[in-house]
């Protein structure tokens, strides 16, 4: 994956610098030194943000000067922060910009690449890259983690994709993008945006307007996805054709969906008939992504979630994806996760104590 006009390395080993990193008997230095001022700067990140964060995430220190940038760490650490620089470096030939996100993606990607080649053996390019999907806006979106690559693979290879886990794994994100990708490809026809209409322990009373204006506030993080990932105005253009419909999910019973691609977010709020309902929907040519997080529940106590209820019905159905994201592939900010993380902990804690009561 390094072409060898465009990145170079320097590499000094057996450096027995124990007061860099005591109890380290041997250390490593790399040099790499990139020929794209530009995309150097975008390698870095402002202010060296992505560097600061390879450093945090690796236990190496990185030192930038002009297009060039000094590893140093242990020979393993060295060796996989060269490897995550050099894959940042051919994703800014087609990004315009990287984020610390993204640098999280290639260290994940370079630890799989280290696991299957352990030897000096070089490795084999796409063989170990984690997928992506690709508009003519964003350019190729590759996956952060192994959950965001396998997810990326099932809507590939399934008509019907059920995505569980937390808020900020990129689920939707992700699905809007894959069905935009499929939009511009003409291997879709239409973009078919639902979830239920179910408030988050607040009353938002009454809400004026048509359909579109009234179920609008529920979907803000689909259209901020679609916004993403198209030009404002194709999605404007789209909503106002019906290439892109807004469809509540009360309104989507009798209709069958063709040539579609058809989005369900914040499934864990439908009830079973409503899922039934929508299953039942897919139609010729079409695709259905469901996407939820079972921990986040807002329906009324006692009554069952559709999306709890469809996974365990549907489990081993061919032509059936499944993937699980834990709060480990959460990909927003570093403190989101670790609170995911502290109330998944709680949850846990509070459980225990209960069954402990019962016995």
């Amino acid at each position: 994956m390094r072409p060898a006009d465009s990145v170079t390395a320097r590499a000094q080993k057996g450096r027995n610098t124990t007061s860099f990193h005591p109890g380290v008997d041997e250390e490593a230095e790399i040099i790499l030194t990139f020929e794209d001022n530009r995309l150097a700067g975008l390698v870095f990140g402002q202010y060296d943000q992505n560097l600061a964060h390879l450093e945090r995430r690796l236990g190496v220190v990185a030192v930038a000067t002009g297009n060039r940038v000094g590893l140093k760490g242990s020979p393993e650490s060295t060796e996989q922060a060269r490897r995550v620089l050099e894959s940042l470096y051919e994703r800014a030939r087609q990004s315009a910009m990287l984020s610390p996100g993204d640098v999280d993606g290639a260290i994940q990607e370079s630890t799989l690449q280290g696991n299957l080649f352990p030897t000096d053996e070089p490795n084999i390019p796409g063989l170990t890259t984690f997928d992506h999907i690709a508009t003519r806006k964003r350019g190729p979106v590759r996956a952060r983690n192994a959950a965001q690559n396998t997810y990326i693979k099932a809507l590939k290879q399934h008509e019907l994709v059920f995505a569980e886990g937390p808020a900020g794994t990129g689920k939707t994100w992700l699905a809007v993008g894959y069905a935009v990708s499929l939009l511009e490809q003409g291997k879709a026809e239409r973009l078919i945006l639902s979830r239920p209409a179910v408030e988050a322990g607040e009353r938002l009373g009454f809400l004026p307007g048509d359909m579109r204006e009234k179920v609008d506030p529920y979907l803000r993080p689909i259209y901020d996805a679609l916004y993403d990932f198209m030009e404002a105005r194709f999605v404007d253009r789209g909503l106002q054709t019906g290439m892109i419909e807004i469809a509540p999910l009360a309104f989507m019973r009798g209709r069958t969906l063709t040539n579609a691609v058809v989005l369900l977010d914040e499934a864990q709020n439908t009830t079973s008939m409503q899922m039934k309902m929508f299953l039942t929907r897919l139609g010729e040519g079409s695709r259905m992504i469901i996407n939820g997080d079972p921990t986040q529940i807002d329906l009324p106590p006692g009554q069952k979630s559709g999306l709890i209820e469809a996974v365990r019905i549907l489990d081993g159905v061919e032509g059936i994806g499944r993937v699980t994201f834990k709060e480990q592939d959460v990909v927003r900010h570093d403190l989101v996760r670790r609170i995911v993380t502290a109330y998944d902990a709680a949850q846990r804690t509070n459980q225990d104590v209960q069954d402990r009561r019962r016995d």
